[in-house]
């Protein structure tokens, strides 16, 4: 699932060599997904579109393979 972040992230951003995913497991694996400087807006949306549908999409991923998960995009 850390692959399907980052690919899409890169896809959206100007900048894709400066995008980095974390995962932090637990009973909640989270997801810490960090982009460059001037490429926050574009991975969050117009009032946050974009990174809901990401969310979405994680969701859907875990739901197939039983697990829980929460994606943080980082400043």
């Amino acid at each position: 699932m850390r692959d399907l972040v980052e690919y899409v992230a890169r896809s959206l951003v100007d900048e894709p060599e400066a995008v980095t995913v974390e995962e932090r497991p637990g009973a909640t694996t989270i997801y810490e997904l960090s982009v460059g400087p001037g490429d926050l807006g574009k991975v969050i949306g117009r009032q946050g579109r974009t990174a809901k549908a990401l969310r979405t999409l994680l969701a859907a991923r875990a739901e197939v393979e039983g697990r829980h998960v929460s994606l943080e995009i980082l400043d």
